[in-house]
């Protein structure tokens, strides 16, 4: 299995625990330190030339994903953190089981509270500030309600099948050219 893209930048080389899994199709530049049991998938870009780039344990980033730095600020997403399909993550801070939505942003110095959820297609403007275990929407994020316990749990679950899937793929996915139709009896993956 190829590796994913990795530059040095000015001496700094990204750094990936050896239990994380990258995608190969994913581009880490510079700062960015990937802690254990993440998951980074494919088309994902961490660029770390202006800044540092965490990635606490068990955090998850997923597919076509964008995280930059600044010179003055680093760029973290905290310990089971949990972002969404094409989030944009813009020097700012993710706190530890949070989730950020598919398609939204979050800008320049915002904090993202514990077991906060910005929903999908949001904007977190520079400088915000989304409550610990709140639902924040919309274009700019506004507080809708606290969550429930049930909804943080369902949340922690869905991160938790991310920690699992970092690790099935170090011995379950390998380049193979596509087959032409699909084999009588398929399976079907096995999940829990």
């Amino acid at each position: 299995m190829k590796a994913p893209t990795v530059y040095t930048f000015e001496d700094l080389t990204p750094v990936v625990d050896p239990t994380a899994w990258v995608h190969p199709s994913a581009v880490l530049i510079g700062d960015v330190i990937i802690g254990p049991r993440c998951y980074i998938g494919a088309g994902a870009v961490l660029r770390g030339d202006f800044g540092r780039i965490v990635m606490e344990e068990e955090a998850n980033l997923q597919d076509n994903c964008v995280v930059h730095s600044l010179w003055d600020f680093d760029c973290v997403m905290a310990s089971r953190s949990h972002i969404g399909h094409g989030a944009v993550i813009h020097a700012a801070h993710v706190g530890r089981d949070a989730l950020v939505g598919m398609n939204a942003v979050v800008m320049d110095r915002a904090h993202v509270g514990e077991q906060a959820i910005v929903a999908a297609m949001s904007f977190v403007k520079i400088g915000g500030e989304v409550p610990p275990r709140t639902l924040v929407s919309g274009v700019p994020a506004r507080v809708v309600r606290e969550l429930t316990p049930a909804q943080i749990a369902g949340k922690g679950e869905g991160t938790q099948r991310y920690v699992e899937l970092a690790q099935r793929c170090h011995t379950g996915v390998r380049a193979v050219p596509a087959l032409t139709a699909p084999e009588p009896d398929r399976p079907r993956t096995k999940w829990v």
